[in-house]
């Protein structure tokens, strides 16, 4: 009988939005416009800089204003090229600070009159918001205090204009809450954004979860099929095989059903997805956590690798494979047994699955072949992505069953016909 293959329906085509939240996305539009805010913000100050010029050292404004300008200018030019964000807009913020510092050895008494503020007033919340983008929570709401209290007190001396202490309290306050208000709605805006990127990595996620779900159940139901069509139609007529004919017709039916299941076994989709080493690992571990009876885990260097999709299933499956033949073989006389999964990476893109117990043993040569378990379920699984086991057991010394991938000796066989190929 003729399998019939199942069609897989093509994904509906989705268009996806032009202009995606996400937290790139949010922190290019502060940065823009904090360099756009912060450029004609600080244009008020301009008046009060060209009146202060003549009582403040002449080297020290040129210094200063350049700094704080120019720097301004290179903000905007990073926010437009996405680039050095950070470091340009902390250059600002540090260059502010300075200025704010050295302004009482730069500038005589006699340059305020009238209760005026130094221009560097007008420009405190810009430098404020360039924090808040340069630096972290705590850090930025650090420098959105201290910068203020630092200005209250150079407010107090005879170059900051002998400011009243009210007078001077008053535009602290002022330039905190103000600082504190920007500070505050950036950093909501990241945690927005933030939420958003992982709402929509955690949906895509369980949305590749779900099509290898589908995928498999596909590949069940073809796999059933072929049983059905195959594997049953040759029992029933092995059953009435009552000739040498029938025998040997029933014969051949069982060996075109073989080829039938191994071809089945070797369709797994290698479309290149990958799975980080940890997932897999994680995976394997919450198996190890539902299994009847307890098993140790140990863990040692687990990298930041990927695995192909269809190499992490297939070590998954012969890992809990191994667990399971432990629970049901390593115990029989009575025993208590003692289990310990051991998971560890090996070097830069490869892992070391070890099921280890102390119970009865068995000789590993001796194995039944029709026990499909250690053979097909865990070498055959593990040698098709690439990988080999190695088995370790004997009677009354317990079972290690070692899994490792890649192949270690074909690795080093690639790597010599790769260094021939090259001299």
């Amino acid at each position: 009988m003729a399998t019939e293959r199942l069609a897989i329906p093509a994904a509906p085509e989705t268009r996806s939005p032009s202009n995606p939240i996400s937290r790139a996305r949010i922190e290019t539009v502060l940065a823009r416009a904090v360099g756009a805010f912060g450029l004609v913000f600080s244009l008020q100050s301009l008046p009060a800089l060209i009146t202060q010029t003549s009582g403040v050292m002449l080297v020290w404004n040129v210094v200063i204003a350049a700094s704080f300008f120019g720097g301004l200018l290179v903000v905007i030019a990073a926010a437009l090229a996405r680039r050095f964000v950070a470091a340009a807009n902390g250059y600002v913020a540090f260059a502010y600070l300075a200025g704010l510092i050295t302004w009482p050895f730069a500038a005589d008494a006699s340059v305020l009159t009238d209760d005026a503020a130094p221009w560097l007033w007008f420009v405190l919340t810009v430098a404020t918001a360039c924090a808040a983008i340069a630096f972290s929570v705590w850090l930025a709401a650090a420098y959105t205090v201290i910068v203020p209290v630092v200005y209250g007190v150079v407010r107090l001396t005879p170059a900051g204009g002998s400011a009243e202490p009210i007078a001077a309290l008053l535009n602290v306050v002022y330039a905190i809450i103000l600082g504190g208000a920007l500070l505050v709605l950036v950093t909501v805006l990241r945690q927005a954004a933030s939420s958003v990127d992982a709402a929509q990595s955690t949906a895509l996620e369980r949305y590749a979860h779900a099509v290898r779900q589908h995928a498999t159940e596909v590949e069940r139901v073809q796999v059933d099929a072929i049983v059905h069509d195959s594997v049953l139609t040759t029992f029933l007529s092995a059953a009435r095989a009552y000739t040498p004919d029938a025998r040997e017709l029933a014969a051949t039916m069982a060996g075109n059903a073989i080829d039938h299941l191994a071809d089945a076994g070797l369709g797994t989709t290698q479309d290149g997805s990958t799975v980080a080493l940890r997932k897999l690992t994680q995976r394997i571990i919450d198996a190890a956590s539902t299994m009847s009876a307890p098993i140790a885990v140990r863990t040692d260097e687990i990298g930041a690798c990927v695995v192909p999709v269809n190499a992490a299933e297939a070590l998954y499956s012969a890992a809990v494979q191994a667990m399971v033949n432990s629970l049901q073989h390593a115990g029989s006389d009575g025993r208590d047994v003692e289990r310990v999964l051991s998971l560890r990476g090996i070097g830069a893109s490869g892992v070391s699955i070890e099921v280890r117990d102390n119970g009865i043993g068995f000789d590993v040569h001796q194995v039944p072949s029709e026990r499909l378990g250690l053979r097909v379920s865990i070498r055959e699984r593990v040698s098709n992505v690439g990988g080999v086991v190695a088995v370790d057991s004997a009677k009354g010394e317990g079972t290690t069953v070692r899994i490792t991938w890649p192949n270690p000796e074909q690795v080093r066989e690639d790597q010599n016909e790769i260094s021939g190929a090259a001299s």
